[in-house]
């Protein structure tokens, strides 16, 4: 009977003592929930880089936050070397200040996504700031231009997790970029060029900028849109880049990590 009672009471501390530790992984867990790995990244809301096609096709975006000085001259290049589709992120405050340009923008064909309302970094945000933020521009840039935009680019391409999840129940696309021109930091016409043209591939997404900031941007995109042709590319909206095969995306891992990734297409939600 002794024996019995000494076997029991091992065996319950061992079952106390896992009981403890499972505790203990389920409230790491629980704390840690917003910089755990995503494991099954379809599923998971995604910022898009670039479309995986053969086609040799690139999408030209043009970020604009601030200014009225460098829209004009880059609209005047984009007519002179015929390029009929690109995509243009506008900051809603932006165009509450600048209807004339958005309105040029637009008359040139050209897609207009949303770059946010304030050009802050939305991970820093609470939730329901973010929501705000991405909610007031839609509403912003839905009366001025007169359709809903689908796409979002972040300000300074800042996003976590949440962004992420709050942007995609908010129905939109983040759009992030393969190939940076750097031209916001004013590095040098050739420079701006070369690092477009030498890095792009088939399905890119390329940043440039139309803010008062970039200085050189219209004098190196005749050569960036030449240069291209030469090598065979064509160029399309980011929407229509998107019909493309498979579109590439990363999904966020932690606040500073990015794993890169195959997620379906998204073409069939653009018609939508």
């Amino acid at each position: 009977m002794n024996m019995f009672f000494v076997w029991s009471g091992r065996k319950i501390k061992k079952y106390v003592f896992l009981l403890i530790a499972l505790v203990f992984a389920v409230g790491v867990i629980y704390s840690e929930r917003e910089n755990i790995s995503v494991f099954a990244p379809t599923e998971q809301p995604a910022a898009i880089y670039n479309v995986v096609t053969d086609n040799k096709v690139v999408a030209l975006t043009f970020d604009i936050s601030w200014g009225n000085k460098r829209v004009e001259p880059i609209l005047e290049v984009l007519k002179e070397k015929n390029i009929t589709q690109a995509t243009f992120f506008i900051s809603s405050l932006w165009a509450q200040t600048e209807p004339e340009l958005v309105k040029k923008i637009q008359d040139a064909g050209f897609e207009i996504g949303s770059n946010g309302h304030k050009h802050e970094f939305y991970s820093k945000l609470e939730n329901e700031e973010i929501h705000k933020q991405i909610s007031t521009a839609h509403t912003i840039l839905s009366n001025i231009v007169g359709e809903k935009p689908q796409l979002l680019r972040l300000p300074n391409g800042d996003f976590d997790k949440r962004v992420l999840r709050i942007a995609s129940d908010l129905n939109y696309k983040v759009i992030q970029w393969n190939t940076d021109s750097m031209d916001w930091m004013n590095i040098g016409t050739e420079k701006i060029v070369d690092r477009v043209v030498s890095n792009a591939q088939p399905g890119d997404i390329i940043l440039l900028h139309a803010s008062d900031t970039v200085q050189q941007t219209h004098l190196a995109l005749p050569a960036i849109v030449e240069q291209l042709r030469t090598k065979g590319y064509e160029f399309a909206s980011v929407s229509n880049l998107l019909t493309q095969t498979e579109v590439q995306g990363k999904p966020v891992q932690d606040k500073t990590t990015f794993n890169k990734i195959d997620v379906n297409s998204f073409s069939s939600s653009m018609t939508n």
